[in-house]
């Protein structure tokens, strides 16, 4: 494989978080084929995260599950005939996705690599790729980057990326100032795509309390939908002193890493928020439940995790309820002494026996 590739594509089929996990792959295969052309093909859902990467030269997005039966096909035809002019000369794959093998067979690349999935060794499968790379590691990231081992790059680069643009900034910084918001603010994300990954509001509202008192603003984020704008409202409304949440649901991925990117501490579970705040850099207390809290935990040095099978044995994947709360038995008192310990206290009065 001495010959540079001009053109890569690199495939993902998952949701938001995993997809700026990849990022580190697209790192690397630029830092190696420096005048290749990297595209992804995603989720159309998923394409605002990775929008503002310029280290990517395209993104192409096929409807996900949801979408009717027709729209996915004739979306699907059309991206694969956008693709096949491309004329790529290498492709990797991340993902398990049957229709990833037919659609990788319709594309002459030379070097076709996929992540060796146990439970994708059929003959169609494998015959679709000329390399099947063993999953390696306990981080996704880790394992993300294994799958580039066929092609003997020398040294990973391990670092995510999350791009946005200074305007993104600029419009965050307004509207927190429209809300009387300064520079010392803590994001919270209380939200996530399932129930089983939540934790419990009354104790969110607890640790904003406590935030307060220790002399830092609170911004509550979430999702659009109206069962998060609830979940915030709750929130917000138990609290002493109400924190912000004029953003709530309205920030699209850019911004909402601008936003963190200039918070002191982001709060949140295990969500794509989360991956936003290790990517920017900023300190994490991030809340697992009855998930791999080992391999999805922040890809960070600056982060506390609070996994809930440290208070109470968690189940296996197969065991799950979606609809319970594991992470209810985390006390918001470790919460608090977490954020006391990566925050300077801004108030005085904590100083002298405040509730932080």
């Amino acid at each position: 494989m001495e010959k540079p590739f001009q053109r890569i594509l690199l495939i993902k089929m998952r949701f938001h978080g995993d997809m700026l996990l990849t990022t580190p792959v697209v790192s690397t295969l630029k830092r190696r084929y420096p005048d290749a052309k990297i595209d992804v093909l995603l989720y159309q859902d998923t394409i605002p995260i990775l929008s503002e990467n310029a280290e990517i030269n395209a993104l192409y997005g096929l409807k996900n599950k949801k979408a009717k039966a027709g729209e996915k096909i004739t979306n699907f035809v059309d991206v694969l005939k956008q693709l096949r002019a491309n004329r790529y000369d290498l492709i990797v794959n991340l993902t398990d996705q049957w229709m990833v093998a037919a659609l990788v067979r319709c594309l002459p690349a030379r070097v076709k690599i996929s992540q060796d999935f146990p439970h994708r060794q059929a003959a169609f499968w494998r015959k679709s790729f000329t390399h099947h790379a063993p999953v390696v590691g306990d981080h996704i990231v880790e394992r993300n980057l294994s799958a580039l081992r066929p092609l003997g790059i020398a040294e990973d680069y391990r670092e995510l990326t999350m791009s946005y643009a200074g305007q993104n900034w600029q419009a965050m910084r307004e509207q927190l100032t429209a809300a009387g918001v300064g520079e010392h603010y803590v994001v919270i994300q209380p939200t996530a795509r399932q129930a089983f990954k939540c934790w419990d509001n009354s104790k969110f509202s607890q640790v904003i309390d406590a935030l307060h008192h220790q002399g830092y603003e609170v911004v509550l984020t979430s999702g659009p939908g109206a069962e998060d704008l609830a979940c915030v409202e709750e929130i917000a409304s138990a609290c002493e002193t109400r924190p912000v949440t004029a953003l709530a649901g309205k920030t699209r991925f850019p911004e909402l890493a601008a936003l963190i990117d200039h918070a002191a501490l982001f709060i949140g579970v295990d969500s794509a928020p989360m991956h936003i705040a290790a990517a920017v850099k900023t300190k994490i207390i991030a809340l697992f439940g009855a998930t791999d809290h080992i391999a999805w935990r922040p890809w960070s040095k600056d982060a506390v995790v609070l996994w809930a099978g440290n208070y109470q044995p968690m189940p296996t994947r197969d065991q799950l309820d979606r609809n319970r709360r594991y992470l209810s038995v985390i006390p918001a008192e470790e919460v608090i002494a977490a954020a006391r310990t990566l925050l300077p206290p801004l108030n005085a009065a904590v100083q002298t026996g405040g509730p932080l």
